[in-house]
């Protein structure tokens, strides 16, 4: 018996090649893929007052990850396409250097407020909880409204939550399919906004270029079991901005106030109290406007030995711009040990509760 296996052994190891045959083979073969981990940012300028800057170019900004300066990889500002100023062949080259030129053609300012809202993916998120049973007409018109007004952005999704995420419209150019579902919504029970806001960013995370979330909100969240600096994280590695809109004023819920600001400026989003349906109308209109003035950047890390948490720092280049205002994420994780990249739903059809916000996937308990 164990000259048969001897024997076996001995074909096995002939019929497999050769150490000198692997090499070959790995320089013959044509289908190679190199991973590279794009960074991507949505980039507000302001003046003093709050106006927004526009017409700046790629070498205006200067970006650094954890003090290393790095080379913008795309760019564009408003509806105007993605324009490539470094390939992902040139970000491999150690250090991720690169002897290509910049592009600094200033593109042709947009003619209407549809038009620099284009290329956009924006995922709303509304609460129908308990908390909502006051005013649930006001705000499914404002919402209404709200996509109405991003008729030109590329697509919308629209989720609902109590305490369940409940996908009413993927992501989607249809505007009357993301409508019907606005309309059809009703209200449930408690509120888990961060369990079902981390779902939806993990939709989100799935696609590139500009992605927002906006979350409209009655009150506080009272059945979640994921923390809202687990929430934040995701959406600043997935570079995923949020806007939120809370119908609570805020000296009334300390609280929720205190998380809602930090998570949206830690993301580069901004957060509004709305006392009244006319406030609600405003802040959508804020975030609209907010949405048409974002400057889209991105580069390839240089070659960075931390893979904990990175900070970004985004500065204007020059004098004369130094003095403006500069809104974006704070950092990201390279790769978030606590959430699993295993979101399917996205790609399903819409018009099902998914599954319970309590039963997330890849978490872990705290």
């Amino acid at each position: 018996m164990t000259a048969r296996c001897v024997v076996l052994a001995c074909v096995v190891l002939s019929l497999l090649p050769q150490p000198d045959s692997w090499v070959a083979a790995q320089e013959n073969d044509p289908h190679i893929h190199v991973v590279v981990n794009l960074v991507q940012l949505n980039v507000a300028v302001t003046d003093r007052k709050g106006n927004y800057i526009t017409g700046l170019r790629p070498q205006d900004f200067s970006i650094t990850e954890d003090g290393i300066p790095e080379k913008l990889a795309t760019f564009a500002e408003g509806n105007e396409s993605v324009r490539r100023l470094v390939d992902s062949a040139d970000a491999t080259k150690p250090g991720g250097q690169t002897d290509k030129p910049a592009q600094t053609t200033t593109p042709a300012g947009p003619q209407t407020l549809g038009e620099m809202v284009a290329g956009a993916n924006v995922f709303i998120l509304f609460d129908t909880s308990n908390y909502m049973y006051r005013g649930f007409v006001f705000a499914q018109d404002a919402i209404a409204d709200f996509v109405r007004s991003l008729e030109s952005a590329n697509r919308i999704a629209f989720y609902s939550y109590s305490r369940d995420l409940s996908r009413g419209a993927l992501l989607t150019s249809d505007r009357a399919k993301v409508l019907r579902a606005v309309r059809t919504t009703v209200a449930g029970d408690e509120a888990a906004l961060y369990n079902t806001l981390l779902l939806t960013l993990k939709d989100a995370a799935q696609y590139t270029g500009r992605r927002v979330v906006v979350v409209f909100s009655n009150g506080p969240d009272n059945s979640s079991v994921v923390p809202p600096e687990d929430v934040a994280e995701l959406a600043q590695s997935a570079g995923v901005s949020i806007y939120m809109i809370s119908t609570q004023e805020a000296k009334l819920e300390a609280v929720s106030t205190a998380v809602f600001e930090r998570m949206t400026a830690a993301t580069g989003g901004k957060a509004y109290f709305a006392k009244s349906w006319r406030d609600e109308k405003r802040a959508f209109a804020s975030i609209r406007d907010d949405l048409a003035h974002l400057y889209y950047l991105s580069y390839y890390p240089q070659a960075n030995p931390n893979r904990g948490w990175r900070s970004i720092t985004v500065k204007l280049v020059g004098g004369n711009l130094k003095k403006y205002n500069v809104r974006t994420r704070k950092g990201y994780r390279p790769q978030p040990s606590r959430f699993a990249a295993d979101s399917t739903a996205a790609k399903s059809e819409p018009d099902q509760s998914d599954t319970s916000a309590r039963k997330l996937p890849g978490q872990q308990s705290r």
